[in-house]
Order: C-alpha cells, then structure tokens, then sequence
C-alpha cells in the first residue's frame, strides 16, 4: 500500500487529500508530532549582499589583529548550525528594488512596486507577517539602528503610497498599536513642530532630557505622538537606563533624533546612553517572549546600506561587527529551542562592494621553503590580509570626515580635507586626490525640485556617473575611489545591485530545511505566513 500526503497551506486552511491505491483494508500511520514554532525572528541586513557577509568573515577569520581572534563571526555560526539558501528580491515590475518594496515583499509575500510601504503594486494594503502575528494573540515588535519611520521597520506595520511619509508612518504605528516593542531612532517624526523642552517639564519630558537627544522635529503640525504613545499604553525610554529598567510589555524606545549611532562610533564605544543594536536586541527579546502565544520580531542592521551608498568599506565592516553582534545575542537565545525560527537575510546589496586584484605594487619574488621549487612570483596583486586590520582602524565615517573638512563651510579646502582623512584613516589620500575629490562638474541628470538630483552642479564622478544619483554623497564616494587600490577594492554604484542574497535560517530541522535553494523575497514571505498559519490550523 502507497500513501501520499498532499498539504496545502494557506491564510488560516489547512487541507489534507490522501490517496490510496492497491488496498482494500486502511490503517493508521503513527504520526509523528513535530514542534510548533511559536516565534519568528527576522534579522535584515539592510544592502548585505553575499559580498559584505564575506567582508565580515575574511574579518573575523583572517585578519592578523581581528577583534574576533580568528573565530567564525555569528552569521557564519548560525548558518553552520542552520541552512544557508540565496534570494532574489526584485519587484514586481522592475530589475531593482528598494529597501521599502523589499521590505514589503517579505513582509507580505506579494509582489511589491519600488518606494511603496505595506501595500501591493496596484496599491491595495497588504497584510504583514507582523500583523498576522498580532492577530495571532502574539507578541509583535521592530528593532531598528536607523529611525523607525525608515522604510524597512515601517513595512511591517504601515501601508503607504511613499517611503519618504515618516510623519505619517510614526501616526500609524502609535495608532494601530500593532507593534508592542518598537526601538529606533526617529525622534523627530514623533515631536510637534518648533518643539522645546518647557521648564515645567511633564514626566515624559524629564526622561527625554535625561537623554543626550536635541530634539529637532521634522513635523509639519503641532501633534505630540510621545503623549498619544503613553496614552495607547506604551512606556517610553531615550537612554539605555530608561529602557533597560522599564518591565513594561509596551515599549516605544526613541535614541536619537534621526539615526542612532554608526559602526565605527559603536565599535570604539563612543556612545554612553544609547544602545547598541545588540541592547535593543535583547531587550526584545525579553519582553516579547513573555506572550505564552510567542512572538514575531524584526532586527534592521540598516546603516550597512548607508556605508555602501558611500563607498566607504571601513565603516562598511563595522556596521557588519554591529550586526553580528546583534546576530550573536539572537543565536544564543534560540540555540536549545525547539519553537523558534531565525532567519538572517538582507533586502538588497548596495554598491558592487568587492575586494579585487590590481597590477599596483606587484609582488616581490619569494624563495619558498621547499628548495625544489623555483622562485615564486604571483603577476598580480591579490591584497594582503593587512588590508583587513587597516579598515577596522578607520576611526571616523567619511560622512563625518567631510564634516570636520568643511567645518561651517560648504567645502572644504583641499588641504583641509587631506588633513582630516589622514587622521581618521590609516589609508591615507594627497592633496591630488583632494582636489579630485573636490572636482565639480555639471549634473546631466538635473530635475528641478527632485529630492537628489534637484542641483545643477555636482561632484565630478569619471564612471558609472547615472548611478550616483545622490549628489550630497558624491564626495564621499570620491573619497572611497581615492582610497580603493590601497584597498584593493571596488565599487561599480552608489545605489543597489541585483545581486541575489543569503538567506541563513537555524531553527528545527523540518522547518529550517524549506528555506534550502534559491527562492525570492516573495517566497520567503508566504513561508514565513504559512509557518504561522500551519500552527494555528495544527493547535490541537
């Protein structure tokens, strides 16, 4: 006797068709009850291609003063313990995508447009994997080192026609109550316009002024969402203490005006009262495990995307560290445990990020140890693994280093720029390569009014100019060329690539064993929901 099992999943069904052939006395198979899984956690490396998850590796495993002393990084652990798989995340009409449509794709396992949030491509709203969570009487929550209102977390809980609606994202996600834990940045989209801390200050104002935050609204109204957060039930925290003591299983935790700290300044611990990705993490973690229904979390390392934006590798490895770090604390409260899914994966890759061969400074021959053996002498130059330690010791971003260039300036002088470089970085540029830097010429590519491309004279790009479309970065990326062949590394854009991306998922092995192979972002998505929906169908 044959019996074949077909299962099919879907929003809240769930069917079983047996067939049986050749026999005409039925019986019971023993069935064998698998775990439910209860949780999900979501951990999106926000433009980490395969590219930068090697970066991270060639790190942690090769360099000759790496922090992690020739150990594995975390990701590597987790998709040794785990399977590893790769996606691809186009939208629906298009070769590449944003963070926003990506996100929204595996959110809601439907094919998304670019720059919109939460909603499908002929514009309807989509249900999330978080609010199918929430539905679920489980725990929901979104962590977050840029802001809250950036496109990633939002597309999860929103659903709006742009990315670009952070004043209106912050109103939905305080409203809804969708979401239980929300840690981030984004202060300002939650603050009414001209906002001062008064003298008289209210007991959310004296938390915020605990904090090290300037609060500097970017609202357009005179709505207070801190105060309609505390009224829907949320504690609020603005410094790690705050967060850290609060038992609350409502928490909306709000670090910084705009982003929260980058790689390099979390890396050499610059940062006193705001936490790290990993704090936020953890932190969670432990509120949102106490549902008994479980719970479905997303983690964003999202500044990896901005170091690529940039061309700028140093502070590219650090936000990977950062992420790790994060990984690190997920991977070492799901091992042991049979309920919980964890999934690392990225939205995009940004920049062509690469390490190269070049014919600059070609190597020296070299008489081997073994005397049988001629003279070796390699034709090219295939970097050295010291290269690894010199981006770990870049000790500012190059957005922060044309900062302290310019000073109140809006460019600064060569030399000025020559200077700061030198100091931050052990890669070193000239005073050739500051005016190369410096270098303006006509933007081809001028609308009026656009966002990025709204001024007529931009920073001299010699390649691939089309795809710089962010002109206030350009000098950044020029700083990043500059450095490149000491570097022994290349960038073909300042936007996204194609590239597929990993998918590293550990949890019970029949589950984890379906995320094998190459998939899309809208598969990963209806995966995540028919995970949900097996074990509601399957509850008793």
């Amino acid at each position: 006797m044959q019996l074949k099992d077909v299962i099919s999943l879907s929003f809240g069904t769930f069917f079983v068709i047996t067939s049986l052939t050749s026999c005409s006395t039925i019986y019971s198979p023993e069935i064998v009850k698998q775990p439910k899984i209860k949780n999900i956690i979501l951990m999106i490396g926000d433009g980490m291609g395969p590219q930068q998850v090697g970066l991270l590796e060639e790190y942690a495993t090769r360099a000759p003063n790496s922090i992690y002393k020739g150990d594995n990084s975390a990701i590597a652990k987790l998709a040794n313990a785990g399977v590893t798989g790769l996606s691809l995340h186009g939208p629906a009409d298009k070769l590449v995508v944003d963070s926003a449509c990506s996100a929204t794709q595996l959110a809601t396992g439907l094919p998304a447009g670019n720059e919109m949030i939460g909603l499908t491509r002929a514009g309807y709203k989509a249900p999330t994997i978080l609010e199918k969570a929430k539905s679920l009487g489980k725990a929901t929550g979104l962590v977050s080192d840029t802001r809250l209102t950036h496109a990633t977390p939002a597309a999860f809980a929103t659903h709006l026609i742009h990315r670009s609606m952070e004043n209106e994202i912050a109103e939905q996600m305080v409203r809804t109550g969708v979401v239980d834990v929300m840690l981030s940045g984004g202060l300002r989209h939650f603050i009414p316009k001209n906002y001062r801390l008064n003298e008289a200050f209210t007991p959310l104002e004296k938390q915020l002024k605990e904090s090290e935050i300037v609060p500097k609204s970017k609202r357009r109204d005179q709505k207070n969402l801190l105060f309609d957060a505390n009224k829907n039930g949320y504690d609020l925290a603005f410094t790690k203490t705050q967060m850290f003591k609060t038992d609350a299983k409502k928490l909306l935790g709000l670090f910084a005006n705009s982003a929260m700290a980058n790689g390099i300044d979390t890396s050499y611990r610059r940062v006193s009262e705001e936490p790290s990705l990993r704090d936020m993490t953890q932190k969670a973690i432990d509120i949102l495990s106490q549902n008994e229904n479980g719970f479905f979390l997303m983690i964003e390392g999202g500044q990896i995307d901005w170091a690529g934006h940039n061309n700028d590798a140093g502070t590219l490895l650090h936000e990977m560290i950062k992420f790790d770090n994060a990984i690190e604390a997920v991977f070492n409260w799901a091992k042991g445990r049979e309920d919980t899914l964890v999934i690392v994966t990225a939205d995009h890759e940004t920049g062509g990020f690469g390490f190269s061969y070049s014919g600059e400074n070609l190597p020296e021959s070299e008489v081997l140890s073994n005397p049988a053996q001629d003279i070796y002498q390699p034709n090219y130059n295939f970097g050295d693994l010291s290269i690894l330690d010199t981006l770990y010791e870049q000790k500012k971003s190059f957005a922060e280093m044309w900062h302290l260039a310019k000073g109140n300036k809006n460019r600064p002088s060569p030399l000025s720029l020559v200077s700061i470089v030198n100091l931050h970085s052990t890669i070193h540029i000239n005073e050739q390569d500051a005016k190369s830097i410096l270098a303006e010429q006509k933007n081809e590519f001028f609308k009026r009014g656009h966002k990025s491309l709204g001024k007529k004279v931009a920073s001299k790009i010699n390649d691939f100019t089309p795809f710089y479309v962010y002109l206030e970065e350009r000098p950044l990326n020029l700083i990043g060329r500059a450095m490149s062949t000491k570097q022994n590394i290349v960038w073909s854009t300042g936007t996204h690539t194609h590239t597929p991306v990993g998918v590293f998922v550990f949890g019970p092995e029949h589950t984890v064993k379906k995320f094998n192979g190459l998939h899309t972002h809208v598969e990963l998505g209806k995966k995540m929901q028919r995970i949900f929906d097996f074990n509601v169908n399957n509850r008793h």
